[in-house]
């Protein structure tokens, strides 16, 4: 890998999971998602998984991954399409996005916010769509 681990709204469905991974257990995130494909970045494979080692994956512990992924296939073999996988840089309060300003990442990171600040307050996940190359975060309707 490149070392880089992506940031964002990414989504993980039953044909991204692989239980026979190198890596104990392992999903893929999702990358690229539309945010990305817009923005013209490529790549593929970014996991969330056991083993404790990467080179831009997301990786853990053995016992860790397999909590989460526990989880993440019970959520799937009951029906739910796919598992929001929202990655964020740092805990996103005020005092870390200040302290933030100076790094390039900054707009991206001012770009999440909403996102995390929404499930922050509401304790749900907001519906997110991508519009001129930007993540929009919006209220999720309940049905």
């Amino acid at each position: 890998g490149d070392g880089k681990s992506p940031e964002g709204f990414y989504a993980t469905n039953k044909g991204l999971l692989n239980p026979n991974s190198r890596y104990h257990l392992a999903f893929n995130i999702g990358y690229p998602n539309a945010y990305d494909r817009a923005n013209g970045y490529t790549g593929d494979f970014i996991m969330v998984h056991g083993n404790c080692v990467s080179a831009g994956c997301y990786a853990m512990t053995d016992a860790g991954i397999e909590e989460i992924y526990q989880l993440v296939a019970q959520a799937l073999n009951s029906g739910q399409k796919n598992v929001p996988v929202h990655i964020f840089p740092f805990t996103m309060d005020d005092e870390n996005m200040r302290q933030a300003q100076a790094w390039p990442e900054y707009n991206f990171w001012r770009m999440l916010k909403p996102g995390y600040d929404y499930f922050e307050k509401n304790h749900r996940l907001p519906t997110i769509t991508v519009e001129n190359r930007r993540y929009k975060i919006s209220p999720t309707t309940l049905p």
